[in-house]
């Protein structure tokens, strides 16, 4: 079972949700919009079963919880205090023993495990599932898109053909960007899907195409460790 724990980031309080066992291979779990809701504590349970650690921080610890959507919360978030809360949250494994340490994420969490890539090069490789958005900014920062040239681990995309954020057209262009920057990367789209298909608690998931997706991440977690 996970269990929450706490580290001060910028003078806030940011909750994160553990699991697995300590000095196992690790995963930064990057949450999506409605926060680490029961579906994202899911999929860090279904990793640890897979024999990872994992840790995922609530990115909207700065915000007051005040009743406001999700998606309300993602459009105050800033990159430059996302990458904050990630390197919080990957002291925080490895104070538990983890020596490698790769990034996931779903969502708009996708996005910034993309993000994640460029900026910390410690990270062994990168997993983005359904991430959108990857080419706009969060406050006065690059997008992640602008930042493919200096992402320096391997990364698996995994999308949703139905999708509309990423949309196939989206999804081309990512993929042709790190091709150009002969990025090490893997790219796979499932047709019958659409966002979240990852997600058991929502009616888009798929429950086939999410057992492969899933399959393919936790296959390149560890050939990447």
């Amino acid at each position: 079972m996970g269990e929450w724990v706490s580290t001060a980031v910028d003078g806030s309080d940011m909750r994160c949700f553990t699991t697995g066992e300590f000095d196992q291979n690790s995963i930064l779990i990057v949450m999506h919009a409605p926060g680490v809701d029961e579906s994202m504590q899911q999929l860090a349970e279904w990793a640890a079963d897979a024999g990872f650690q994992t840790i995922t921080p609530d990115l909207y610890h700065r915000q007051p919880d005040d009743g406001i959507s999700g998606l309300e919360k993602m459009a105050n978030l800033d990159d430059k205090e996302v990458l904050s809360d990630l390197s919080a949250a990957a002291g925080l494994l490895k104070s538990r023993g983890a020596e490698q340490i790769a990034v996931i994420g779903f969502c708009m969490g996708g996005r910034i495990a993309y993000l994640q890539a460029a900026a910390d090069h410690s990270m062994k490789s990168a997993v983005v599932f359904y991430g959108g958005n990857i080419m706009k900014p969060w406050g006065d920062n690059p997008t992640p898109f602008a930042r493919t040239s200096e992402i320096a681990c391997p990364v698996l995309g995994l999308f949703g053909g139905q999708d509309t954020n990423p949309s196939p057209a989206d999804v081309a262009a990512i993929d042709a960007e790190l091709s150009q920057y002969d990025k090490p990367h893997e790219f796979h789209s499932y047709a019958d899907a659409g966002h979240a298909f990852l997600n058991s608690m929502r009616p888009s998931y798929r429950e086939e195409s999410g057992r492969d997706a899933w399959g393919k991440c936790v296959s390149w977690l560890n050939q990447h460790f």
